[in-house]
């Protein structure tokens, strides 16, 4: 069942009776405090942070060529070339390029999740992920391996910067926002690190330089 409108209204009357003033004013109050530098070349910055927290990195030129670098990422591994994906990317040819993906969201039984990002963070290689009908979050969570498209356009200095994103963008939060660093990992026996613990085993970045 679908209670997005039910919980829209919910929020705008919290929404009315607190004022949104009162949070940007708290906002314009309260700089953020001392930050890393961070370099010029945020792209370059966001796949070397990435690669730290066992994210894979492909790059290619446009998005037209994404289908034939996922398509190649999971043949190198030996992976299955039949996917699931968030439904905003029916554009690319995917059939052209071997990839067999359903735009729905992912059920048991499948192990390939490909999904775009509402940005990226380049001082730490996050994904930004936000839920939406069509941007469904189980598709980078609940597969073996997520294929995340990363537009280098789309690529910020913080998390100050994605947060200001979804405010200048979106004016309010959706149901959730995920930050993806990598795969999901755990420490919890012996504080031996197991990656695909509560999540994808792998997480594979594919930077669109020309998107």
């Amino acid at each position: 069942m679908d209670t997005s409108l039910a919980r829209r209204n919910i929020l705008a009357r919290i929404r009315a009776a607190q004022g949104r003033e009162a949070a940007a004013d708290y906002l314009s109050r309260h700089p953020p405090g001392p930050r890393p530098p961070m370099p010029d070349d945020l792209t370059a910055r966001f796949i070397e942070q990435a690669q730290k927290m066992s994210t894979t990195v492909d790059t290619v030129n446009t998005l037209s060529d994404v289908p034939a670098a996922a398509h190649r990422y999971l043949s190198e591994h030996g992976l299955s070339t039949t996917a699931i994906a968030w439904q905003t990317l029916t554009g690319l040819a995917w059939a052209e390029a071997g990839i067999d993906v359903a735009f729905r969201k992912p059920q048991d039984s499948d192990v390939v999740g490909i999904t775009g990002c509402f940005c990226a963070v380049a001082e730490t290689g996050t994904l930004a992920l936000l839920s939406g009908p069509e941007t469904y979050a189980s598709a980078g969570l609940l597969p073996e391996t997520h294929i995340a498209i990363v537009p280098v356009s789309r690529i910020v200095s913080g998390h100050e910067e994605a947060f200001g994103l979804i405010r200048s963008e979106r004016g309010e939060l959706p149901r959730a926002v995920n930050f993806v660093s990598g795969p999901s990992r755990t420490g919890d026996i012996e504080q031996t690190i197991v990656l695909g613990a509560h999540g994808p085993y792998r997480v594979h970045a594919i930077v669109v330089r020309g998107a």
